[in-house]
């Protein structure tokens, strides 16, 4: 089997579905207006691709990127798939885990979506940022573009996964005001995280900002609370907006 980006974009043209495609553009929301408009899908299970992304974990760099410059996002999300199912494997080298990270974002320009965040931050970026500074993530979370925003947040869930909570506060403080949907639920699901971690914590955070926080993001970060403290954070926002 050749490690290619044509290798493995032919296999995923072999597997393609109109079936799929249709249930695909149905839910990444790809009508005119919408965030997922423009894209280019053909057809593929998600499962397939993360499957095939395991087979071609050792694909050279070059290749990958090239996977990250087709039009087809399925192409793409194989792409971002290769990198993080490789960063999970505990032997990972750090030069290949560094040359992953900087070409996510360095090519932060083919990331053009929710899924493509998920799969790159919900453990490579993290990963690699663990024992560096962390400064990047506080840049993004300023930046004007959406899908570098969600990828802010979420690339601390590494951090949460190790008990490091401090980044996911501060830069869910910062995005408070986000006009996202997509931003305040990535930032409820990240506090929600921290607060199985510490309760506590959530907590002094959801007293502090509950009443002005995106009703999303609130309802994201209390799902795990039980019926009377969600009752208590909703009325807070309740009487805040009278």
């Amino acid at each position: 089997m050749e490690l290619t980006a044509k290798s493995f974009i032919d296999t995923l043209m072999a597997n393609q579905s109109d079936d799929e495609l249709k249930k695909i553009l149905r839910y990444f929301k790809s009508e005119e207006g919408d965030y997922g408009y423009g894209d280019e899908f053909i057809g593929v299970k998600m499962g397939f691709i993360f499957e095939l992304a395991k087979k071609y974990n050792q694909m050279p760099i070059e290749e990958i990127e090239l996977l990250l410059e087709s039009n087809i996002h399925e192409a793409r999300v194989g792409g971002v798939s290769i990198m993080d199912k490789a960063s999970r494997e505990k032997k990972i080298d750090k030069t290949r885990l560094a040359e992953f990270y900087h070409l996510y974002m360095r090519r932060h320009d083919r990331i053009n979506n929710w899924d493509l965040v998920d799969l790159g931050c919900l453990y490579m970026t993290g990963l690699y940022l663990f024992d560096k500074p962390r400064d990047v993530l506080y840049q993004l979370a300023k930046s004007e573009n959406i899908w570098e925003r969600r990828t802010a947040i979420l690339s601390t869930c590494y951090f949460i996964r190790k008990n490091d909570l401090k980044d996911t506060y501060q830069i869910a403080e910062m995005l408070l005001n986000d006009q996202e949907d997509l931003v305040h639920k990535a930032t409820g699901w990240m506090l929600r995280f921290a607060g199985d971690k510490n309760k506590l914590k959530l907590i002094t955070f959801l007293d502090k900002y509950a009443a002005t926080m995106p009703r999303v993001l609130l309802r994201n970060a209390i799902e795990k609370f039980d019926k009377a403290e969600r009752e208590h954070y909703l009325g807070l926002k309740k009487v805040k907006s009278k």
